[in-house]
């Protein structure tokens, strides 16, 4: 087996599990761009019932995504992760059915409640060694990140041939096609370990909600998708009524301004993470965002305008969502990893119920004006918050299977690791035989790490 490099088994892996969270992705934020139409047609939808079932399924994810994981050390991964898409597709098919506005917020609550996200990494890995666990996270991260482009294309698509109702149909078909792909071409794991890069443990959690560092990254993705939830109950309106695209039509300006966006981002990218400007280049995109949403809110009724603030904003959403966890794993402590991404996930899902919630009641009380001027006020606020960040040190997390036997023992292992050049911090764990470590890749030499690892 090579050391440095990805197995098929653990290639395959990586692949078929980001597959089920893209389904899952997809199913969700397909209806992003068209909800608010078919909304209008459902018996008692108001501007602030529409928000709230455009947002409902982030405060059910939110809440019980740790759970889900922690329940899948006790009863299996794959178990709880089928149990968790079966509820999806219920939640999917609740929606499709109904013809009320409190059915569909009902349905959209049970998909968030098959919150089986953190459990699909805690199979990932079991399914990856520990030092390729990273590069597995980011293909998932990776394909995570496209669902969402292309969902905001193909929603505006398919509501023109089957409706929103059809999208939630499909939506429960994609999670069953996920349980399929489960059960069928993910790999089974021979064991399932607790994994502190992957899950949160219960014991750190006072400690990372007091690390200040963290808190500012965790109201970043909460504001972040706040403002992704809320602008979305006002540009497809704004563009139908204000710039004459019609709803079958937007698509098409989606389409070029996403494509354009990821490309733009890709310099940024480098920048950030080659060249250590990580901190400047997050305080660039949220400058961004509030530029972008200003821009919206000056030049709603025309094309251009709207197009190129789009455009702005996409380029600057897709760079934070790529930054934001590098900077998580950066941040947060050596073995302390899973904990910090647990807090940021539920921040994440938190800032989607928040943002349908508020944008659908200033979508009622003040138009579309009102969302892009509170949206444009609360970058604003992430942006003070960001200013007084510290400079992230150039480190990335690298694990190691060991072989300790005692407190001891791992307390020793600790002190020959932090010895090595490159090592920024260590931690040493003997219940699950792993060694977390902070590295600057710049410096290390990861042949001085191979006589540690079994």
């Amino acid at each position: 087996m090579q050391y440095d490099k990805m197995t098929s088994f653990e290639k395959r892996s990586a692949l078929s599990l980001a597959s089920i969270y893209a389904f899952r992705m997809l199913g969700l934020f397909m209806i992003l761009p068209v909800f608010v139409f078919h909304a209008n047609s459902l018996q008692g939808a108001t501007p602030k019932l529409i928000g709230l079932a455009m947002g409902i399924y982030g405060l059910t994810q939110a809440l019980l995504q740790i759970p889900f994981g922690m329940l899948s050390d006790r009863w299996g991964r794959k178990p709880v992760i089928a149990a968790g898409l079966v509820i999806f597709a219920i939640g999917s098919v609740i929606a499709a059915l109904s013809h009320t506005i409190e059915g569909v917020i009902l349905g959209r609550a049970i998909q968030g409640s098959g919150a089986v996200g953190s459990t699909l990494i805690a199979l990932l890995a079991d399914l990856t060694r520990e030092e390729h666990r990273g590069k597995a996270m980011a293909m998932v991260g990776m394909v995570i990140g496209m669902s969402f482009s292309v969902s905001l294309v193909l929603g505006p698509l398919l509501n023109s041939l089957i409706g929103v109702a059809g999208i939630f149909w499909l939506t429960a078909a994609l999670a069953g096609l996920g349980i399929v792909m489960l059960m069928l071409v993910v790999p089974h794991p021979t064991q399932s370990l607790f994994h502190r890069d992957a899950l949160p443990e219960p014991r750190q959690f006072r400690a990372i909600l007091r690390n200040q560092e963290l808190l500012r990254l965790d109201l970043g993705i909460l504001i972040l998708h706040g403002i992704l939830t809320a602008s979305f109950v006002a540009i497809p309106v704004a563009l139908q009524h204000l710039v004459a695209l019609p709803a079958a039509l937007q698509w098409r300006l989606y389409l070029p301004v996403i494509l354009l966006a990821f490309i733009t981002m890709i310099p940024f990218i480098i920048a950030a993470e080659k060249k250590g400007r990580l901190k400047e280049v997050l305080i660039g995109a949220i400058s961004a965002i509030a530029l972008a949403e200003l821009g919206l809110l000056l030049f709603s009724a025309t094309l251009v305008g709207v197009s190129l603030c789009l455009y702005v904003f996409f380029t600057a959403f897709t760079l934070l969502e790529a930054t934001l966890p590098s900077l998580i794993a950066k941040v947060a402590p050596a073995g302390s990893k899973g904990t910090a991404m647990g807090v940021y996930s539920c921040s994440q899902f938190l800032g989607i119920f928040l943002g349908g919630v508020i944008g659908g009641w200033l979508f009622g009380t003040h138009h579309v004006g009102g969302v892009y001027l509170l949206c444009s006020l609360f970058a604003l606020l992430w942006l003070l918050t960001a200013v007084g960040m510290k400079k992230p040190r150039p480190v990335g997390t690298f694990l190691l299977r060991v072989a300790v036997t005692s407190q001891q023992e791992a307390q020793q292992l600790t002190q020959q690791l932090l010895k090595i050049a490159g090592v920024e911090d260590a931690v040493v764990m003997v219940d699950d035989q792993t060694a977390y470590l902070k590295i600057d890749n710049s410096v290390i030499n990861k042949e001085e790490l191979k006589p540690f690892s079994v």
